[in-house]
């Protein structure tokens, strides 16, 4: 099938470039295998208008709204490959189909790492979480951790005392000094150098962590930083540039959102260094018009 855009990944940036897209009456086609980075929250905060909504009732509601549109099209299917034409890309899903459009659009996001401790997986996206203003409000007011994954988690801890009283877990290897040091004694942070090796709680929420001298501190919430992976075949089918961040790998892209390669543009985490559904949403904006604009001037 021949369309004039294709965009694979249907959570906040992907279904955000699809709406100038539709508005400005191009064809759309929207890729997605409905497992977005998000799945493990069950709201969504922070985000103007849609505060506290749950991330797939936000999916559904961006969905039913673009389907308002005639030239827009959802297929619930996985991307398998992506092959460059002289007159634009062609895309195969895992069912064997293929759709062919001039510009191409990547928001399928990227996959967390998350450090191998005891409980923590189990916890993630409830009270072991990344993003303060995403869930931090939420965590207010009990006993706080930031557990440090690279020197990037001394800035965090400087920041989490606003919402609670907070200690740094160094886990013997990120050891704060000098200017850093001082902020976080000014911000009144604890530093614990013994690491972590148990994250205690019901699955939902985390009650203590473990140490590996045997104490057990009390924990509300605990804050860590994952290493971003781009791990998906699509884009080592594209070979596209990327760029080493403090979180991980983004795609490299240009102000407009497109890539080392003409005519694809990428948007969300998976080019962000920062990384919230309302910069995803930008974005997603971003790349959409620009995609838009490329149709226009046959950039």
């Amino acid at each position: 099938m021949k369309t004039e855009v294709i965009i694979i990944g249907g959570s906040f940036a992907g279904l955000s470039a699809a709406m100038p897209l539709v508005r400005g009456r191009r064809q759309v086609v929207l890729i997605d295998a409905n497992s977005p980075r998000n799945r493990f929250a069950k709201k969504s905060h922070g985000v103007f208008c849609i505060d506290g909504k749950a991330p797939a009732e936000i999916r559904s509601t961006a969905l039913s709204q673009l389907s308002a549109y005639p030239t827009f099209q959802v297929v619930e299917q996985t991307a398998t490959k992506i092959t460059q034409t002289p007159d634009g890309f062609v895309v195969t899903l895992n069912n064997g189909e293929t759709y062919e459009a001039k510009k191409l659009i990547l928001a399928m996001g990227v996959t967390d790492q998350l450090p191998d401790i005891v409980g923590l997986k189990e916890h993630w996206g409830t009270s072991v979480i990344h993003c303060p203003y995403c869930h931090g409000y939420e965590l207010r007011d009990g006993a706080l951790g930031v557990l440090a994954t690279s020197e990037m988690a001394f800035h965090q801890a400087v920041m989490i005392p606003d919402w609670g009283v907070t200690t740094l877990f160094t886990q013997g290897q990120f050891n704060p000094d000098g200017e850093i040091l001082a902020q976080l004694i000014r911000r009144d942070v604890a530093i614990e150098k013994t690491a972590i090796t148990q994250i205690l709680g019901d699955g939902e929420q985390i009650h203590a962590v473990c140490l590996t001298d045997g104490r057990q501190i009390p924990l509300n919430g605990l804050y860590v930083a994952p290493n971003v992976v781009i791990d998906s075949p699509l884009l080592q089918s594209l070979n596209l540039e990327t760029l080493a961040t403090p979180m991980g790998v983004t795609v490299k892209v240009n102000n407009f959102k497109e890539s080392s390669i003409k005519g694809v543009f990428v948007a969300g985490d998976l080019s962000n260094p920062m990384q919230n559904a309302t910069l995803a949403i930008s974005s997603g904006m971003m790349a959409g018009v620009s995609a838009h604009r490329a149709l226009i001037f046959n950039d």
